[in-house]
């Protein structure tokens, strides 16, 4: 059976790569160092928490069935949304509001590893 984590980290991944490129080619000269630099954050989180993903579905190839696990995969997925996608968003658009969300990104990421982290620790 595949894992829906598996597949989603990869695409997560294959995203982040496409999305780091558009900033460094195409938003290189439009976007001030501090934007570019905002965008460029949200692509390094969206590549680590990628691989979080993966691990994840990786974990739920080894393990049986583990709500920790699923909770930890969505979360990582919301994070991504929330976090990167804000950035992204606060970066080409200006609008600073959307700085607001981004806490609740890094939130999600942050109970995602523990989450893994729980599952991990019983795994070994």
């Amino acid at each position: 059976m595949v894992s829906i984590f598996l597949v989603l980290g990869s695409v997560m991944a294959l995203l982040s790569v496409a999305l780091g490129a558009f900033g460094a080619h195409a938003l290189k000269n439009r976007l001030d160092s501090t934007r570019l630099a905002n965008y460029q954050t949200g692509v390094q989180y969206q590549m680590y928490h990628a691989g979080g993903l993966i691990v994840t579905g990786l974990l739920s190839h080894i393990i049986a069935q583990s709500t920790l696990l699923t909770w930890a995969g969505w979360l990582f997925l919301a994070g991504i949304v929330l976090f990167s996608g804000s950035l992204y968003i606060l970066s080409i658009s200006g609008q600073k509001r959307w700085g607001m969300v981004t806490p609740f990104g890094g939130l999600a990421f942050i109970i995602a590893w523990a989450f893994l982290a729980v599952v991990a620790s019983h795994v070994v």
